[in-house]
């Protein structure tokens, strides 16, 4: 016979994108004036661009052939890719955060 395990009873009763939408739901009634900015979950507004869709095909191409394929990436993400967006997504604004 099948046990449950117990952790299940632990998990908190609420997804947190769900408890998210009620409380935007519950501020956007009580402030019906109030314009909000979404940024949640599957909250898009625009197509990827171009060179969005060529990079993503590019990196599945990459990972298409046993010789290529490198799995799961470094917990604390690519050396290459921090370096690039602290040049410039910070860097660029004048922040530093090396």
């Amino acid at each position: 016979m099948a046990k449950v395990n117990d952790n299940y009873a632990k998990l908190p009763g609420s997804y947190l994108f769900s408890e998210i939408a009620r409380r935007t739901a519950a501020y956007q009634e009580a402030n019906p004036q109030a314009k909000l900015i979404k940024m949640g979950i599957g909250d898009v507004t625009r197509p990827l661009v171009p060179a969005v869709i060529e990079a993503m095909h590019a990196a599945v191409d990459d990972l298409a052939t046993s010789e290529r394929f490198h799995g799961y990436g470094p917990e604390q993400g690519y050396a290459f890719l921090r370096e690039a967006i602290q040049q410039g997504d910070f860097a660029a604004r004048g922040i530093d955060i090396s």
